[in-house]
């Protein structure tokens, strides 16, 4: 059944402006972006089939080279999908510059996660922070397999003492989808602390991001 084929009152639209964005389901949210599917492939299940990547979370993590994967998503679509991607990651972003992060840490979790989940490398970043706690600037600064010897203590510092922080999170991505700390992590982590604690940086935490999920080594007890 396409769109048009609905009674009025049930249309994504329409019932989008008349009873709010939280009537709908997540299906329907989609359509109204999508607003047409193909031939044999309606609009509803065209978005079925992006959420079956991983839901709406996933979805928003998705990369320009995963959309290609589905049949039907033509660059406007595309385009406009990764628009409100990363509108998204940008209002994260704002409510960890507007106000302290740690007050909601799931925030913070959920910005790392649309920043670096989708990666098919691994990535180690730094959210550096003010000393309410709020967002100063968020900088992917190494690549490729992480180690003590790959991340370099010594420019973590000078990014911190560049961007004047008063603290930091750590962050990197598992292309794996494991989000369990190695040994090499909680070595790592250490190393770091100790490195800015010279220049009276604290380490907040070290968050580790998978496909849909995300894991506080603070929260864990092991900072």
């Amino acid at each position: 059944m396409s769109i048009k084929d609905l009674p009025a009152d049930a249309r994504p639209r329409e019932k989008l402006l008349t009873r709010g964005p939280q009537a709908l389901s997540d299906v329907e949210l989609l359509a109204i972006l999508l607003r047409t599917g193909m031939a044999g492939k309606n609009v509803f299940q065209l978005a079925q089939e992006l959420l079956d990547m991983g839901g709406i979370a996933g979805l928003l993590q998705a990369s320009p080279a995963s959309l290609k994967t589905v049949k039907g998503l033509g660059p406007a679509k595309k385009a406009e999908l990764l628009a409100v991607f990363e509108i998204a990651r940008r209002a994260l972003s704002q409510r960890l510059q507007e106000r302290q992060a740690f007050h909601t840490p799931d925030a913070v979790k959920q910005y790392l996660q649309l920043q670096l989940a989708h990666k098919n490398h691994e990535v180690f970043a730094v959210l550096f922070m003010d000393s309410q706690n709020r967002l100063l600037a968020w900088e992917e600064l190494f690549r490729g397999t992480l180690s003590q010897t790959s991340v370099y203590p010594r420019e973590v510092v000078m990014r911190a003492l560049h961007h004047q922080a008063a603290a930091v999170v750590l962050s990197h991505n598992h292309p794996s989808g494991s989000v369990q700390p190695s040994r090499a992590d909680e070595a790592l982590t250490q190393s770091l602390k100790a490195s800015l604690a010279l220049v009276d940086v604290r380490v907040l935490d070290h968050i580790i991001v998978g496909q849909g999920q995300a894991l506080s080594m603070a929260e864990q007890g092991l900072m």
